[in-house]
C-alpha cells in the first residue's frame, strides 16, 4: 500500500490545544529569568513565526508549556466570568484568541517529540502528557464557560451570523457537549481521571514503540546475506550500523508497517523471515518495550470513557462527528470492500506460489516471501522490477520537477529554497511559497529522512496556524522516513515513495491553502474521514502524464523515462491490489474492533483478541497479515486515529470519485485547480462536509471509482 502518512497530522479542538490540556494547580509558576530567555514567551521575529530552532533548547519546553497553561487557563477564567451577555465578540473571539504561548510551545514540541526527540523530551513527554489532559478538561468541562457557549448556540438562528461565524459556534457547542459539558460534577471527576489516564498510555505507547522500532532493527553479520539490495542500499545499512558503533555489520531499520521494504529484495529466505519476525515482534518480547499491557489498559479506558458520555462504545462516540456518524455504517462501507479484496488476494496468493514451485522452491508461501516473490511475478508479467524504475525517481528532482511543478501547473504556486532560516536537523529545508499573484503565502519545511530518533511513516503538521483573527500565515512541514543515500549520492525512491511524497505535500496544500478568519476551523481542522481528501487526491497527480514526464527522467543521463517502462508502470498500477487492500482492511477493522469493546468486556489478550478480531471479519488470511498489529498501531493508539483508520479508505471514495471530476472536465487545469481550491482546499471547517464536497462535485460521492482504482469493478 502507498500510504504510510500522515501520522501527527493535529486534528484538536482548537487551535491552541496541540495536546490534550491540564489544570493550572501543578508545576511551579516561570521565573522572570525563563520568561527573558525563553524563546517561546514571545512571538517568533522571523518571517511568518517561523520556530527559532537556533535558540531553543530541550530545556525551554517543559516552562513554556506550564506557563502558557496557566496563562490560558487565567484568559479562560476572564471568558466564563465575564458578566456581560454571551457574544460572539465577549465569548468566542477572546476563546480563538487564548492559548498563544501553549500554542506556539505544543506545536513545536509535537513535531520534535515524533521527528527529532530524545530522553530529554521524551521525559516531558511522559510528565506534561496527564497534565496537558487535565488542563483540556479544565476547559471543556468550565460550566461557566459552556453555559455562554450553550446561550450563543440557542440563539444562534436569530443572531446576525455569517456563514462562517454561524458554524463557529455550532462547532464550539458540539465540542463543549462531546468533550462532557453535560455530565454532572460527579461524573466530570470521573472523566477526568479517565482522560488523566488515556493521555498517560498513550504517550508511553509511543514512546515504548520508539524505543522498540529502533532495538528491533536486523543487525546483519554477513554481506552475503544481503544479497539482493542495490549497494546503495548496502552502503546505506553499513552506515547505520556505523552510527549504532557496529563496526564491519550491517543494520535495516524498521519502518512502522508489518511488510519492510527490503523484504522485496533480499534473496536470503531466512534474512527474510528474521526480518520480518522482527518486524512482527518489535513491541511483543516481554521487556521494557511491550506494549500489550499498555493497550489493552487503553482500550478499557476509551471504552468506559465513552459510556460514561453516555455512549456504548468508543467508536460511537469518536464517529459522531464524522462524515461517516457511527460504527455501523463504517461496517457497511468496508463489507463492500471485503470480499472482493479477499478473493483478489487469494487469487495473487496462488499466482505467487506457482512462481515459488516454478523457480524451484520448494515451501509454502509465507509474509515473508510475498513482496519478493511478487516482485518476481509483476517482472514476468510487465517485464518491470524496481531497479528500473529508481534511477527515474532522484528525491530532489521528484520534489522540485513533480511535487512542485504539479502544484504550479493546477493552482499557479511556485517555490523558492531559502537557507536563512534555522532547522531542527541539517537535512531539514525550508521554502517559500508564492502564490499565483506574487504574495507570499507562509513557509514549507520538508524532512524527508529515516532516523532512529524519528516516529514511523510520514506525515503533515505546522508549526504556525492559518487564521484572519490571529494575522497569521501557515508554516506548514512535511515529513518522511525514506533511507538516505551514503554521502554523495543521490536518494532514489520507489515509486510508492513518490506517491508517498505527492500525498504529504496534499495535506500541505490543505494547510497553504487555508482562508479561514477562527483558527478552530483553518486548514485541516476537519473530520478525520474527510481529511486525506486532499492528500489522497494528490497522489494522482504523480503518474498523471504531463507532470510525469516533468519529473521522471533519469538522474544520470537527464533522459526521460522510455515511453514502454511508462506503460508498463500504468498497466502493473493495480497489481497486488488484493494483497494492498486485504492488509489495509485488517488494519481498519482491527482498530474499530478494539473500540467497539463495550466498558462490560474485560481487558483483552492483545494476541488473542487480534486474532479471533479478523476471523471474524474474514481477514485471517495468513499470508497477508494486517498492515499494522496491534503492539505496534501508533496511528490508534497514540496518533489520534482511534476507530478512524477506516478513514484511509473513506476518503479514498470521496478523492476518487474527485478525479473522475477532473477527468470528465479536462484534467489538470488552472481552472479545475482553482476549483478545488476555492470549493475544498481553502474552506477548511466552514460548513457541513459532506454539503462541501456535494457543492464541488454536483451530487454525493460514488463508490464505483474506488472500486475501479483497486481492480474491484472492470473499468
Amino acid at each position: 500500500m502507498k500510504r504510510i502518512k500522515t501520522l501527527t497530522l493535529l486534528s484538536v479542538f482548537m487551535i491552541g490545544f496541540a495536546f490534550i490540556g491540564w489544570s493550572c494547580k501543578s508545576g511551579n509558576a516561570s521565573s522572570s529569568s525563563e520568561m527573558t530567555d525563553n524563546p517561546f514567551f514571545t512571538p517568533s521575529t522571523l518571517p511568518f513565526q517561523a520556530p527559532p530552532f537556533d535558540k531553543i533548547k530541550d530545556s525551554d519546553y517543559k516552562p513554556a508549556i506550564l506557563e502558557g497553561m496557566k496563562r490560558q487557563l487565567k484568559e479562560i477564567q476572564e471568558i466564563a466570568d465575564n458578566p456581560d451577555t454571551p457574544t460572539v465578540e465577549n465569548t468566542l473571539v477572546p476563546l480563538e484568541k487564548s492559548g498563544r504561548l501553549l500554542d506556539r510551545v505544543t506545536r513545536v514540541f509535537s513535531s520534535m517529540t515524533s521527528a527529532n526527540t530524545n530522553d530529554t523530551l521524551q521525559q516531558v513527554q511522559q510528565e506534561v502528557a496527564p497534565k496537558l489532559a487535565a488542563h483540556h478538561d479544565a476547559i471543556f468541562l468550565n460550566d461557566k464557560l459552556f453555559q455562554r457557549i450553550k446561550s450563543l448556540y440557542n440563539q444562534r438562528d436569530q443572531l446576525d451570523l455569517d456563514p462562517e461565524t454561524h458554524r463557529l459556534v455550532d462547532f464550539y457547542f458540539k465540542e463543549f457537549v462531546h468533550s462532557g459539558a453535560n455530565l454532572s460534577d460527579t461524573d466530570k471527576a470521573k472523566l477526568m481521571k479517565l482522560n488523566e489516564e488515556e493521555a498517560t498510555l498513550s504517550t508511553k505507547f509511543e514512546n515504548q514503540l520508539l524505543d522498540g522500532t529502533k532495538d528491533g532493527a536486523l543487525v546483519v553479520d554477513n554481506k552475503t546475506d544481503l544479497a539482493g539490495l542495490t549497494p546503495a542500499e548496502i552502503e546505506s545499512a553499513s552506515q547505520a550500523a556505523k552510527a549504532r558503533g557496529l563496526v564491519g555489520k550491517w543494520v535495516i531499520p524498521l519502518q512502522n508497517t508489518t511488510q519492510q521494504p527490503a523484504l522485496r529484495s533480499l534473496e536470503n529466505r531466512s534474512i527474510r523471515e528474521k526480518l520480518f519476525k522482527k518486524s512482527w515482534t518489535r513491541t511483543e518480547l516481554d521487556d521494557a518495550n511491550d506494549t500489550r499491557n499498555t493497550i489493552k489498559r487503553l482500550a478499557k479506558v476509551r471504552a468506559e470513557k465513552a459510556q460514561l458520555l453516555g455512549f456504548p462504545t468508543y467508536a460511537a462516540w469518536k464517529l459522531e462527528d464524522q462524515m461517516a456518524k457511527n460504527p455501523s455504517n463504517v461496517d457497511s462501507f468496508l463489507a463492500k470492500l471485503i470480499p472482493a479484496a479477499t478473493a483478489n488476494a487469494r487469487k495473487e496468493a496462488k499466482d505467487i506460489q506457482a512462481m515459488i514451485n516454478e523457480t524451484g522452491g520448494n515451501f509454502k508461501l509465507q509474509p515473508w516471501d510475498w513482496n519478493y516473490y511478487a516482485e518476481k511475478v509483476r517482472k514476468a508479467r510487465y517485464n518491470l522490477d524496481e531497479s528500473q524504475i529508481k534511477p527515474y525517481f532522484e528525491l530532489n528532482n521528484v520534489l522540485e520537477n513533480g511535487v512542485f511543478y504539479a502544484a504550479h501547473e493546477l493552482y499557479g504556486i511556485r517555490f523558492k529554497e531559502r537557507h536563512d532560516l534555522p532547522v531542527y536537523n541539517k537535512d531539514v529545508r525550508v521554502f517559500d511559497v508564492i502564490d499565483k499573484d506574487g504574495s507570499q503565502i507562509g513557509l514549507f519545511y520538508t524532512d524527508y529522512y529515516k532516523r532512529d530518533n524519528k516516529s514511523g511513516g510520514a506525515w503533515m503538521s505546522s508549526f504556525v496556524g492559518q487564521s484572519k483573527l490571529l494575522g497569521t500565515q501557515p508554516v506548514i512541514y512535511n515529513v518522511a522516513n525514506f533511507p538516505k543515500a551514503p554521502n554523495g549520492e543521490p536518494t532514489l525512491l520507489t515509486y510508492n515513495e513518490v506517491t508517498t511524497m505527492f500525498h504529504e505535500f496534499g495535506h500541505a496544500l490543505h494547510g497553504m491553502f487555508a482562508d479561514e478568519e477562527y483558527p478552530s476551523l483553518s486548514g485541516t481542522a476537519v473530520a478525520r474521514d474527510f481529511v486525506e481528501l486532499p492528500s489522497q487526491f494528490n497522489e494522482h497527480w504523480a503518474l498523471y502524464p504531463k507532470v510525469f514526464e516533468h519529473y521522471a527522467v533519469n538522474y544520470k543521463t537527464g533522459k526521460p523515462m522510455p515511453q514502454k517502462l511508462v506503460d508498463k508502470i500504468t498497466k502493473a498500477s493495480k497489481f497486488n491490489q488484493g494483497y494492498a487492500l486485504t492488509e489495509l482492511l485488517a488494519a481498519a477493522e482491527l482498530d474499530m474492533s478494539w473500540h467497539t469493546l463495550p466498558a462490560s468486556a474485560p481487558e483483552q489478550n492483545v494476541d488473542a483478541f487480534e486474532v479471533s478480531s479478523l476471523k471474524k471479519d474474514h481477514l485471517a488470511l495468513p499470508q497477508v497479515p494486517p498492515r499494522y498489529r496491534s503492539s505496534y498501531y501508533m496511528h490508534i493508539w497514540g496518533h489520534g486515529y482511534a476507530a478512524g483508520y477506516y478513514a484511509y479508505l473513506w476518503s479514498e471514495m470521496l478523492d476518487q470519485d474527485a478525479f473522475e471530476w477532473f477527468k470528465e472536465n479536462g484534467g489538470l487545469t488552472r481552472a479545475n485547480g482553482d476549483r478545488f481550491r476555492n470549493m475544498i482546499l481553502s474552506r477548511g471547517n466552514t460548513e457541513d462536509l459532506a454539503t462541501m464536497y456535494r457543492n464541488f462535485r454536483g451530487r454525493d460521492p460514488e463508490i464505483e471509482p474506488l472500486l475501479k482504482a483497486r481492480g474491484l469493478l472492470k473499468n
